[in-house]
């Protein structure tokens, strides 16, 4: 076993939506695989966690993405009015879950992915003494230009973006240009370009044709929003895709899993209804395209496993996402779904066109990010030997605030 000392990172997310979990997962994956193996991860859903109000703020989040996906733009516009994630009675509520992290974990790296979590973060640190001692890293899960305020906080040491476009929001928000390292999303190390026969073998594995051109229709980790209206759109029309089989993904969403599996009993085409999975990457293998809403990650996995994408923008999409929407569909990645009838031509389309299919699948190749997280985990190992070699940090745990006194 190795003598060097352990390297703990503390990730800080929130189940607001599936990405920033998926983000979390991913950079811990990425610290175990391609770092020391003498690193120790924890991750913490600082939002649900930290406070009963917050808990129901985020529960809110979640119901709003399910069931009123057209309101959201009114969501987004009031958080960037109101800033609660800046505000002293939330860090009030929040102090104690905050200190407890540090006084229970140590760390000497902390990740936020999570816009509405650094700011507390970043003022606990200084409060504490330790914005000196232990790098608040961000790393930004929205990849493209109009993303939230809150991603912006003087007490961030580093900012790890996914595109330029994204080092010029933080640099419009006014945050240092030095702070700001251009790495990719951060994806799972899973999602990896497969071959032909493990796409064949990945649609044997859900009962489906391994010869059939799949179609995955994903409702997202909520399970909700547009798509579901879009796939009963495709089971009315079935007829002219019968040559075609889905994939229907419901999320943690069990009323629609019932649902979306009695729509699917109508459907002219085989159809295969899943519930929530940890299994993503073989859903999207197994699938020839993607009929989904926009978030970050969802994208940049989609498009490490040249899955081209029917983005869902039937209702105007959040800022962020709407830059995303522009950027498969220029580099012509993806097509723009903006109206549910549109999408059974756009399947049959592709259908019967292999070439422009082909042209589709890759094209994702010139924007997908797949060492991603490895550069992520990069950047983060060198911030950490930057503090030690200033011997700032020590891992010894002091009574009042978890560490022992700088040297």
């Amino acid at each position: 076993m190795s003598n060097d000392p352990i390297k703990k990172f503390l990730i800080i997310t929130a189940e607001t939506g599936g990405g920033h979990t998926s983000a979390a997962a991913a950079i811990a994956e990425g610290l175990k695989k391609f770092a020391a193996p003498n690193c120790l991860v924890n991750i913490a859903r600082a939002i649900e966690e930290s406070h009963l109000l917050t808990q129901k703020l985020a529960e809110f989040y979640n119901y709003m993405l399910r069931h009123h996906q057209h309101l959201m733009k009114y969501y987004y516009a009031a958080i960037e009015r109101f800033r609660p994630n800046e505000s002293n009675l939330f860090y009030r509520m929040t102090y104690r879950y905050c200190r407890h992290l540090f006084e229970k974990y140590c760390p000497q790296v902390v990740i936020s992915v999570h816009p509405m979590t650094q700011h507390f973060l970043g003022r606990m640190l200084r409060e504490l003494g330790l914005q000196d001692r232990i790098p608040l890293v961000t790393v930004v899960t929205d990849p493209c230009y109009g993303f939230w305020r809150g991603w912006a906080c003087e007490e961030v040491s580093l900012y790890l973006v996914a595109t330029e476009e994204a080092r010029q929001q933080l640099i419009d928000y006014d945050v240092p240009a030095e702070k700001i390292k251009i790495c990719g999303i951060p994806i799972h190390p899973k999602f990896q370009f497969q071959k032909e026969e493990d796409k064949v073998a990945a649609r044997a594995e859900l009962g489906l044709d391994p010869e059939k051109f799949t179609v995955f229709i994903n409702a997202g980790w909520v399970g909700g929003g547009n798509i579901p209206g879009i796939f009963d759109e495709m089971v009315q029309n079935g007829g002219q895709i019968e040559n075609a089989q889905a994939i229907f993904l419901a999320g943690r969403n069990e009323t629609l899993h019932r649902q979306a599996s009695a729509i699917a009993r109508r459907a002219p085409f085989p159809t295969r209804v899943i519930g929530y999975t940890n299994s993503m990457e073989k859903l999207m293998s197994a699938a020839d395209v993607m009929v989904s809403k926009l978030g970050g990650l969802t994208t940049f996995e989609a498009l490490a496993l040249r899955l081209p994408i029917i983005a869902d923008t039937t209702t105007t999409p959040m800022p962020q996402e709407a830059q995303t929407a522009r950027l498969i569909s220029q580099h012509n990645a993806g097509v723009l779904l903006k109206r549910p009838g549109d999408v059974v031509p756009i399947i049959r389309r592709l259908l019967n066109d292999p070439a422009e299919h082909a042209a589709m699948k890759q094209a994702t190749v010139s924007i997908a990010m797949p060492d991603a997280t490895k550069r992520i985990v990069h950047e983060l190992m060198r911030k950490l030997e930057e503090r030690a070699a200033l011997n700032l940090i020590e891992p010894e745990i002091d009574k009042n605030t978890g560490y022992q006194a700088a040297s």
